[in-house]
């Protein structure tokens, strides 16, 4: 059975048109091979016309070529017609769909320069791992629907012997003082308190306003999908003056997640009105963008800060939980996000940087960048290459769609490999396998020219949503 993200990969868009592509390959295609399907799918998308009479692609043909009248009627804003060059770090593992959709993010009227990292997959609009510089404009779904979503690491002074000693123990305060899944909270005097609930933004229209209460019960809660909270042992080869940390393994907790129910909100409410006022070809349509000096862009802007910080919050809140149970010292605390828009300059010139799954890596910058719950992370310090536009992967980047990890990964060779990777997991699905993720190593390695490596994260208890649900 072939899926919308496959029809999506070969360039069609959501809608009506899509529907049609998928229900052709899945009831009068499917006595070709899918390679051949493929082919016939890309080749009537793109001269449509050659195939009105066709018995099969008929209807398909028409389709496309009704929508191209009534874009060329309503559109507004035509894109570049040239192709435009950008740099991708680590291309033999990148996807087609992920350099596609990247190109057509360049030829974006407003768009500057951009960059594809080496975890980069195919996404909606702007694919993950693409970094986007703009003119005075932003693209709410350039950002991302995860808005502000970020990895944060404690380094603690609790020496090696004593938690291999008390896994137990540890592997207890991880459920006690974590919240995973999809819409999930906390209620009445579980609820926490951080002064982001306190910010003027919350108060700046009827949207963010009604979301203010949802927001209180999921602070400090985390999503499902790949989110997780997990113990790892961290590895400095030598002694880091910046950090106050010297060289030898340490205990470290790094967790992962983002702006919940209320950046999911805001990103679609934004991007509805972004696609209205903003008239592209059907295939750019998710590349919608807002003027910065518009109000709708301000609001944007002042909307997605408010979910930044209250990733963050989310992220301090578990954190300070887990510290506390613990009893320890945190002798450091890293954080970087992605799922963001910076302002930030570019050749001498202020540019809107979209960083969706990317980290920032400016000359100095700190980041984490994890592998999967079987494979090492990384603590980074970034080397602010410009051709990056001071970016650098925000993880291994998925090698199979959620769908085909389910379809494919076997539950005992998962078993087998966290036992022999001495990882517990708490929770989690088979779409999280770390078989349906790129190989960390080869994605460190197209990227030593973006970032220098600090430390070495080993996961040991991996904590996620316990059925597998996706990111809110």
């Amino acid at each position: 059975m072939y899926t919308g993200k496959d029809i999506l990969f070969l360039g069609y868009s959501e809608g009506k048109i899509l529907g049609l592509a998928l229900e052709l390959a899945n009831t009068r295609l499917t006595h070709l091979s899918r390679q051949r399907v493929f082919q016939m799918l890309k080749k009537v998308r793109k001269n449509p016309h050659k195939f009105q009479q066709d018995q099969h692609l008929g209807a398909l043909a028409e389709a496309l070529l009704e929508s191209a009248q009534q874009f060329a009627a309503a559109a507004t804003i035509a894109l570049k017609t040239e192709e435009q060059s950008f740099p991708i770090f680590g291309i033999e593992g990148i996807d087609e769909g992920a350099r596609n959709q990247m190109q057509v993010a360049m030829r974006l009227p407003i768009t500057v320069a951009g960059a594809l990292m080496p975890d980069a997959h195919q996404g909606y609009g702007l694919p993950i791992g693409g970094v986007l510089a703009t003119h005075n404009a932003v693209i709410p779904y350039g950002v991302g629907v995860d808005i502000g979503c970020r990895m944060a690491l404690s380094i603690f002074d609790i020496p090696e012997g004593h938690f291999l000693g008390n896994t137990a123990f540890y592997r207890d305060i991880l459920i006690k003082n974590t919240v995973f899944g999809a819409g999930m909270g906390f209620q009445g005097k579980q609820r926490a308190y951080h002064p982001v609930l306190d910010q003027p933004a919350f108060e700046a229209n009827s949207t963010i306003q009604k979301l203010k209460d949802k927001a209180y019960t999921q602070l400090g809660s985390s999503g499902g999908g790949n989110h997780f909270v997990e113990w790892g042992l961290l590895d400095f080869a030598e002694n880091d003056a910046e950090l106050g940390i010297e060289k030898g393994r340490y205990l470290a907790l790094l967790s992962h997640s983002g702006s919940r129910g209320l950046g999911a909100t805001l990103a679609g409410y934004y991007t509805k009105i972004a696609k209205e006022k903003c008239k592209l070809p059907p295939y750019a349509a998710h590349l919608a963008y807002l003027d910065l000096q518009s109000e709708a862009g301000q609001e944007y802007w002042l909307a997605m800060t408010l979910a930044g910080d209250y990733a963050s919050a989310c992220h301090d809140i578990i954190h300070q939980k887990i510290s506390r149970a613990t009893g320890a010292t945190v002798l450091a605390r890293i954080e970087n996000h992605h799922n963001f828009a910076w302002k930030e300059i570019l050749n001498g010139a202020e540019v809107i940087v979209h960083r969706k799954g990317a980290t920032p890596a400016g000359k100095g910058v700190l980041g984490i960048i994890p592998g999967s719950m079987t494979a090492p992370g990384f603590l980074v310090r970034g080397k602010g290459e410009a051709s990056s536009i001071h970016s650098a992967a925000h993880g291994a980047g998925r090698l199979m769609s959620r769908t085909k990890a389910l379809a494919q990964v076997n539950p005992l060779e998962m078993r087998q490999l966290l036992q022999n990777k001495e990882v517990t997991l708490i929770g989690g699905g088979l779409d999280e396998a770390p078989m349906a993720y790129k190989d960390i190593h080869q994605v460190m390695a197209a990227q030593q020219d973006l970032v220098a490596v600090v430390a070495k994260f080993t996961p040991k208890i991996v904590r996620m949503a316990d059925d597998g649900s996706r990111e809110d």
